[in-house]
């Protein structure tokens, strides 16, 4: 077999590898999102008032977005000093093993305070495996990306959410058209956590297929690794981590506003069948997907810096009249605006996957990307769904959609850098000069 065709071989299976992972990580991660705007209040918080079960359900899904940071810090120490391969194998399995004891889970009628303690417990190990897996294959992609292919190589993880999404709330979709309310309240809705395990058994079949990254072990023939990446990451390299976190709250926000919370808020206050908000939400997330693929051919063009920059300036306007839009309960007017606002996410979300690894060195990539991205997280992320909902309670659904506008400023703030020079360019567009002031100049 010739080289080239060997390179190629090799690219397509690196690339299977890293959508296949995510895909299975966030249709893992979803699923719970899901079932947590439909129907984790009444089964595992009862104790409380009808009013605010639905707000402690988004406050357990907030939870896994404080564990995120953490499991970056654990996983990306390893996959610096042992490898990617190994790393993203055991996250897998993590955020698997999670999901699926949640599918065997007894409802708070059946063990009370045990229920949503448990539960809890769970959706922390789903934040905390997922906090490694996003960094990992985001490298596993970009690190045996041909010079300038970065971007678009950098863009399969990322297809990695919509996917997942599609696949979460297709199988909620499914069972809502197979199941009565009853059933589906009484056991259907575990049914997605047990299909985990067959996803995750496939992610891991793929994985452990794969080779260590060509940069890694050249890195690693240089010189030996650190001892400790995150301290080394936060003495050497502290304005481009806080920088890259800020850069990412955009897209949180975002999405858990268009996703979670829209999904409860349809349902619970708008009064819209199940069946057909899931599938409004359906359509919608393929403009994510668009808008990712467009921003990786975007980011090889350009930067990724000016495709997550101009994908921020769209989200302050859209932002603006997200809350009118979705407070009109037209189908209509909400699939528009889900839409644009889904793909505003893909352009502020695609460029990540090249964009976060270019502010570090190979040695503390996996750590400085992770953490930055899952730190980003529950800035954007955390609270979107419960401050979204709380502004509906006090009357104020129309304002929702400038939690977005806001968090889209915030990363502006990040990425701009007037008369600055220029971020790791070599970097992003596949040339290895690590260049940290510029990659600090962000502040």
């Amino acid at each position: 077999m010739s080289d080239g065709m060997g390179a190629m071989l090799r690219n397509k299976r690196v690339l299977i590898a890293s959508l296949t992972g995510t895909s299975v990580e966030f249709y893992d991660f979803y699923i719970y999102a899901t079932a947590a705007s439909l129907v984790f209040g009444p089964l595992f918080f009862a104790a409380a008032p009808p009013a605010t079960q639905l707000l402690f359900s988004y406050a357990s899904l907030a939870l896994a977005f404080f564990a995120r940071p953490l499991g970056a810090a654990v996983f990306g120490h390893y996959g610096d000093r042992i490898g990617r391969k190994s790393t993203l194998v055991a996250s897998l399995m993590l955020m698997g093993g999670s999901t699926l004891a949640i599918a065997f889970l007894p409802t708070y009628q059946s063990i009370g305070w045990w229920a949503p303690l448990i539960l809890c417990i769970l959706r922390f190990g789903q934040g905390f495996g997922l906090g490694g897996e996003w960094g990992g294959a985001a490298l596993l992609a970009v690190e045996n990306a041909p010079p300038g292919w970065r971007g678009r190589f950098g863009m399969f993880p990322q297809l990695g959410a919509p996917v997942g999404f599609i696949a979460a709330n297709g199988m909620f979709l499914l069972l809502g058209a197979m199941l009565t309310e009853e059933q589906f309240i009484s056991w259907g809705w575990r049914l997605p956590f047990l299909a985990s395990a067959i996803l995750v058994g496939l992610g891991l079949w793929i994985r452990l297929k794969l080779t260590e990254t060509p940069e890694f072990s050249a890195a690693m023939a240089e010189a030996p690794p650190s001892h400790l990446p995150l301290a080394d990451l936060l003495r050497d390299h502290l304005r481009p981590a806080i920088a890259g976190t800020f850069a990412v709250v955009a897209c949180f926000a975002i999405f858990y506003i268009a996703t979670a919370f829209a999904l409860g808020y349809g349902t619970a206050t708008l009064k819209i069948d199940r069946e057909v908000f899931l599938g409004v939400q359906l359509g919608a997330i393929l403009f994510m997907a668009v808008g990712i693929i467009l921003s990786g051919w975007w980011s090889d063009i350009f930067t990724p810096r000016g495709v997550l920059i101009a994908g921020c300036l769209g989200t302050v306007p859209m932002g603006a009249i997200f809350g009118l839009a979705m407070g009109s309960g037209s189908l209509l007017a909400i699939f528009l605006i889900l839409a644009l606002a889904l793909f505003l996410m893909g352009l502020v979300y695609g460029p990540l996957g090249a964009f976060l690894p270019a502010l570090f060195p190979t040695q503390l990539r996996y750590t400085g990307a992770s953490f930055a991205f899952n730190l980003g997280g529950i800035i954007g992320g955390a609270l979107a769904p419960i401050v979204a909902q709380q502004l509906v309670t006090l009357k104020l659904g129309s304002f929702v959609g400038l939690y977005m506008s806001v968090a889209a400023v915030i990363s502006l703030a990040a990425l701009w850098r007037p008369g600055g020079p220029k971020v790791a360019r070599e970097r992003e567009t596949g040339v290895e000069q690590h260049d940290a002031a510029g990659a600090g100049s962000l502040l």
